[in-house]
């Protein structure tokens, strides 16, 4: 449309259904009496040529905010979002056609990127309104997930049929319905009656099967008892989930049934819809689990003390650990989470007790000596805390640490397998729960403490600028640990997957030359990884901990002309107690890329001959037991992303229950019920580098994780939906001071939200640990495991969000009074699943066999 003609668009909608009709000029000339006679020779000639038949292919992939699919019409094949088909769809019974009347509306509608850029920009120069409140909340959708709880999934006891006949339902005040059966096992059965009739969870029913009594000898006189264990709704139907009363067995039907089902279960396909869950469940724990940034620390209560004794590690938290081991290679976690600050986490008033931390070393005389303290411990000398930050945020070590405290069960080791025992003899014994020998160990432990490294370069810079009185140095011993005050020991335990361990070590030994301060040393490796290595020196190594080392691999590099591997940036991360062997890692960033690619493919060319430490446990299966206790037990906001064209799009989510308050009330905003809305982490997504987007990609290159905070203002009261939630990412300020106006602002409005992002990409999904229930599923529809085996390798990417707002507003200066307040808003916000979710009817039933 012509810009003479944009303000006659009212009068060409009105226009376009008789454009092909032999009134049209008559019509025209009556909606458009008032138009000049110039201007609607024009109208009439624009209406003409909206009306022309179109050939064109609309393709809206990564030009649209929605998931694209192929759809056909007329033999042409686009590629549209549900927003354009159904404006597509609309326009057609409008023209009665294909044509350019529709390829144009397509072309324009509301989640169009060039659109809304389009509309950004007049809105800068004033030129347009803001966009109504419907119109972001149906663009917000497409960030609709499901949210899911890991390992949770319903285990049946035996298998259940597909299988529709006609029943009679008799209630106990012998009220006769008709039903039909959806699915029937042994000793429970799923039916489906019409919502007129009311039912109570509990009531007896006695079943009459009647469409099977005219071809088998079945008593019509006797009915089978049931008993109602749950209720669900869809439409006008409710479906009624029923297990077989056990004071009323029926031994002839018991025989018969069992028979039937063994006969016909091939015929009327198995129901599997609770192993394709278990599939999906089990899968995203397989992505969320070895990527999540937090380090779980397990608790144990004996005689009233609180002691941590064991720690889940994996490829991002494993620097927590290397962290805070000393120079004899043993872990002192120990004075992080020490018996005093764990006993004031269990008191907390907070539904999510939290407590941030920071630290630093110092190495003296090849010793490391630790320093730490809380936030509330240095609040009680202000002078000190102004001493100890701008003194430790000077050093290298300096780190920030958020411990979290959640509950936890021990009986939360047992993850079976969905499937029934009676499916074979390797499926019993999977289903096996755990040795006796095994809970004995972890019988004790009652919670999970749950570190995560929230470190922040522009904080540490805004604290490294405070100014000290070195003169007083000496006072910051009272946050330095005692070295012969031995904290409890705890044990770590790895992540162990077979085909998904993105930083595994491997036995490697080859000739390495180390550069530092000038010196030449010789030295043999040990291990080697995609990020790290670790050698054997001659003699002593007489650097310091965190020191940057150039490293030389003379043999390798005769073997390999496409990389230099003559000055490889490292940094050294450990030293042996002898100080003879070092454990290095690769320097961050663009100078530590040439020596992760290269070993990246060093690895991928040679695994087959490679060989990988052998992980033997004291206790057999205490890592599996500890990894389902803490999948759980999630401390974190985390979804997966899969590739959608050039884009990457959210699939699935986890939010648990325990979770902050403020990010459920945050992505629960929009969501519908059992979903999450994870809009506000990609609300850069028109900008020219979203960042998300951008930092999947650098992800792979850099074949490091990315980390950033994420500041949101949310204010679920605002009238305009536009104005509810403003959230950017912390790269988008200019200045410090922009970001503590930004807080300050929120605050005044409504509620301040501070998020820590990782953006990590996935390994190959461990199908062995599905295997039992792929190949279940093969047996009765191979279609579906082979989709579902599409799906499992379409997962790219993970990201996980962990609540940061106290320590952000400490950063920033705020008083205790503003960080309760905001605590206190972050329980009011009444959402709009909130509001919607008593009226949702269409819950699944849960398992009743």
């Amino acid at each position: 449309m012509t810009q003479d003609l944009s303000q006659y668009a009212s009068l060409i909608e009105q226009l376009k259904p008789m454009v092909k009709e032999p009134e049209f000029n008559q019509v025209l000339q009556q909606i458009a009496a008032s138009v000049p006679k110039e201007k609607r020779f024009l109208l009439k000639m624009e209406m003409k040529r909206l009306a022309r038949p179109c050939m064109r292919v609309i393709d809206l992939r990564d030009q649209v905010d929605g998931e694209c699919r192929l759809y056909e019409y007329g033999g042409i094949k686009h590629y549209l979002d549900d927003v354009a088909i159904e404006v597509f769809e609309q326009q057609v019974r409008i023209f009665g056609h294909y044509c350019f009347g529709v390829y144009e509306t397509v072309m324009a509608t509301e989640n169009n990127f060039k659109v809304i850029r389009e509309k950004a920009e007049a809105q800068r120069n004033g030129d347009a309104p803001p966009p109504p409140p419907e119109k972001l909340s149906g663009n917000v959708k497409v960030f609709d997930v499901p949210n899911i709880t890991l390992l949770e999934y319903a285990q049946r006891t035996e298998e259940r049929m597909n299988f529709a006949v006609a029943l009679e339902v008799v209630t106990d005040t012998n009220n006769s319905v008709r039903a039909t059966s959806v699915d029937i096992s042994s000793h429970g059965m799923k039916v489906k009656v019409p919502k007129d009739y009311k039912f109570t969870l509990g009531q007896v029913l006695g079943v009459y099967f009647r469409g099977l009594e005219s071809e088998y000898a079945l008593d019509k006189t006797a009915s089978i008892k049931y008993q109602l264990v749950s209720i669900s709704r869809k439409g006008d139907f409710q479906f009624l989930q029923m297990k077989r009363l056990e004071s009323a067995p029926n031994d002839p039907f018991d025989q018969f049934i069992d028979k039937f089902i063994h006969g016909n279960k091939r015929r009327y396909k198995v129901n599997m819809d609770n192993t394709v869950d278990a599939i999906i469940n089990k899968s995203c724990e397989q992505y969320f689990s070895p990527s999540c940034p937090t380090l779980p620390v397990f608790l144990e209560v004996s005689e009233g003390k609180v002691i941590p004794r064991f720690a889940m590690a994996n490829d991002l938290n494993r620097h927590i650990l290397s962290y805070w081991n000393d120079e004899e290679d043993e872990l002192r976690l120990g004075y992080l989470i020490s018996g005093k600050r764990l006993e004031r986490l269990l008191k907390s008033n907070y539904r999510s007790p939290e407590m941030y931390i920071y630290s630093f070393n110092h190495i003296q005389n090849g010793r490391v000596y630790f320093y730490s303290a809380a936030h509330d411990e240095l609040n009680r000398d202000p002078g000190l805390k102004q001493l100890f930050l701008g003194f430790g945020a000077r050093k290298v070590s300096w780190r920030v640490f958020k411990v979290g405290l959640c509950n936890m069960s021990p009986e939360q080791a047992y993850a079976p397998l969905s499937l029934p025992d009676e499916v074979g003899t390797k499926v019993k014994r999977q289903n096996a729960k755990p040795a006796p020998r095994l809970m004995a160990k972890l019988k004790n432990l009652a919670h999970i403490a749950q570190i995560t490294d929230i470190t922040s370069e522009h904080e540490q810079m805004l604290f490294s600028q405070l100014k000290i009185d070195r003169s007083r140095l000496k006072a910051l011993k009272i946050f330095g640990h005692a070295r012969n005050k031995v904290p409890a020991a705890i044990k770590s335990f790895r992540y162990k997957f077979q085909e998904q361990r993105m930083e595994a070590r491997y036995l490697l030994r080859t000739t390495v030359q180390v550069y530092a301060r000038d010196q030449d040393i010789s030295a043999i490796s040990e291990d080697i990884s995609v990020n790290g290595m670790r050698i054997e020196i001659d003699g002593e190594y007489d650097g310091d901990m965190n020191m940057r080392v150039d490293v030389g691999l003379p043999k390798l590099q005769k073997l390999s002309a496409k990389f230099d591997l003559t000055r490889l940036q490292y940094r050294v991360v450990h030293i042996s107690g002898d100080r003879n062997v070092l454990h290095l890692r690769t320097v961050n960033g663009e100078e530590g890329l040439p020596a992760r690619r290269f070993f990246a493919e060093l690895i991928k060319n040679n695994k087959s001959s490679l060989k990988t430490y052998p992980d033997e446990e004291e206790i057999p299966g205490i890592g599996h037991a500890l990894r389902c206790i803490n999948a759980k037990n999630p401390s974190t906001l985390a979804f997966v992303l899969s590739k959608n064209g050039s884009r990457f799009q959210p699939q699935v989510g986890v939010l648990s229950e325990h979770s902050n308050p403020r990010l459920k009330a945050l992505f629960s905003y929009y969501a519908d019920r059992q979903k999450m809305n994870l809009e506000p982490l990609f609300r850069d997504r028109n900008l020219e580098t979203p960042f998300i987007q951008q930092s999947i990609k650098r992800v792979k290159s850099e074949l490091q994780p990315v980390t950033t905070e994420l500041l949101i203002a949310f204010n679920p009261q605002a009238q305009d939906a536009i104005e509810t939630i403003d959230a950017r990412y912390t790269h988008r300020f200019t200045s410090d001071s922009a970001r503590r106006q930004f807080i300050e602002d929120a605050m005044h409005n409504g509620l301040f939200i501070a998020i820590n992002v990782t953006i990590s990409t996935t390994g190959k999904p461990d199908v062995e640990m599905l295997q039992s229930e792929i190949n279940y599923i093969s047996v009765y529809a191979i279609h579906r495991a082979k989709e579902l085996e599409a799906r499992l390798w379409s997962i790219n990417a993970c990201v996980h969000a962990v609540d940061i707002t106290d320590q952000v507003l400490m950063r920033y200066n705020f008083g205790a009074q503003d960080i309760a307040k905001n605590h206190q808003l972050a329980k009011a916000p009444s959402t709009e699943s909130d509001k919607s979710s008593e009226t949702n009817e269409d819950e699944p039933a849960p398992d009743a066999s």
